[in-house]
């Protein structure tokens, strides 16, 4: 039987994609290997190159995986709220972190051991394949992105990151005072393979049409089912 904080745990796995089709009893047993972990705003949670020695979920607060390239710049190739699991791939190779991720908000996460993790699929085939299944959705969800970017314009591309975000949050179509996403519009343009120029000249059109309002490090969107006419 899961403790109070055990069973919080629980239900935050519970909303985690990876772990949808774990059962009551499969779930217990994950939260039991989850360590909590707080990170101040602007730390690093980890760094590209380091070992995957577990994966993390989002609790409270958010998280942003950058990319370096060698003269110094890093590309955000993702934003990450409550219930978004990252460093995933550590439960199974092992291998060193492709990214970098830091929070960008004072942010709790729960840690999940990769050792804890690989000695549970170990001992539980039926999870293991679960996982695996979980896995493989989440790359054919990732291959039907990059495949649709390549054929979209600009606009369609932004609108399309925002919505992701929005799913993300698990924000429901219909909201009564808009959704605040925190994020730069330079952010905004590396998720969208654009811009930032291009980004705020989109984002102007949105505000003008009522669908969002800009802020300084924040879009709220307004309207999130409008966000659709603009995605083809």
């Amino acid at each position: 039987m899961a403790t109070g904080g055990s069973q919080a745990v629980v239900e935050l796995l519970r909303r985690v994609p990876l772990f949808s089709e774990l059962s009551d009893a499969e779930l217990e047993q994950v939260a039991q290997v989850g360590i909590p972990r707080s990170f101040p705003r602007e730390t690093r949670i980890f760094h590209e190159g380091d070992p995957g020695d577990a994966c993390y979920i989002v609790r409270e607060g958010s998280a942003r995986v950058t990319r370096e390239h060698p003269d110094g710049r890093a590309i955000t190739l993702a934003t990450m709220g409550p219930g978004a699991i990252f460093g995933e791939l550590a439960m199974l190779d092992g291998e060193r972190r492709s990214a970098s991720v830091e929070a960008t908000e004072n942010t709790e996460l729960v840690a999940l051991p990769a050792s804890d993790m690989r000695k549970l699929i170990r001992g539980h085939p039926e999870m293991a394949e679960k996982l695996v299944v979980a896995l493989t959705r989440r790359l054919r969800e990732a291959n039907e992105r990059i495949s649709r970017q390549s054929f979209q314009t600009v606009p369609s591309r932004v609108a399309g990151v925002l919505n992701q975000l929005l799913a993300d949050e698990a924000v429901t179509p219909l909201v009564r005072d808009g959704v605040t996403i925190r994020l730069r519009q330079a952010d905004l343009a590396q998720l969208a393979g654009t811009s930032r120029e291009s980004v705020s000249r989109f984002l102007a059109t949105l505000e003008r049409a009522g669908v969002v309002r800009v802020g300084r490090g924040l879009v709220t969107v307004l309207e999130p089912e409008r966000l659709d006419a603009y995605i083809f």
